[in-house]
């Protein structure tokens, strides 16, 4: 099994006409992006830090960033780990005073408390390999255009593993 790839939080998009909410992760200095398609309550918690924005309460991501300090542990890394059928799967790897951790979880969830603790990003090579799409220069604007073009016209459906 390969290392996996460094990434960045690229940010969250909206497929249209759908409204559908798109976690987009970056190769870090590379060309490669994942689109990864999660929920709205997802998207709006990953958006709201990172703009920075503190809910008057914490939110259910805050409440586990929260927990995981209480608890004297500390996220080291989330890896995107496999995608199968369309779904993706991660893994938040913790530090904790019993050891070295590493929980199953959901891209999104994991990508929300990653932005909250400024966590390093990685994406398996096979998940790479299958579900990343390729922008060569990413601040030149018909490369955004046809970026947007190419979710405008896919659905999660078209990241099937193999094909």
């Amino acid at each position: 099994m390969s290392e996996p790839v460094s990434v960045e939080l690229a940010g969250i998009r909206i497929q249209l006409p759908s409204q559908s909410p798109v976690l987009l992760l970056r190769e870090t200095g590379g060309s490669t992006h994942v689109p990864i398609w999660i929920g709205p309550v997802e998207a709006a918690s990953i958006a709201s830090a990172l703009e920075g924005v503190e809910p008057q309460r914490p939110m259910t991501h805050d409440l586990l960033v929260e927990l995981i300090a209480a608890l004297d542990a500390g996220v080291t890394r989330v890896t995107i780990t496999d995608v199968e059928q369309s779904v993706f799967f991660a893994e938040l790897a913790l530090e904790t005073v019993l050891g070295k951790k590493t929980i199953s979880c959901r891209p999104s969830d994991a990508v929300a408390i990653a932005a909250r603790l400024d966590t390093p990003l990685f994406v398996a090579q096979s998940v790479l390999d299958s579900a990343g799409i390729q922008l060569q220069d990413e601040s030149d604007e018909s490369a955004i255009e046809e970026f947007k073009e190419f979710l405008d016209g896919v659905s999660p459906e078209d990241f099937t593993p193999g094909e």
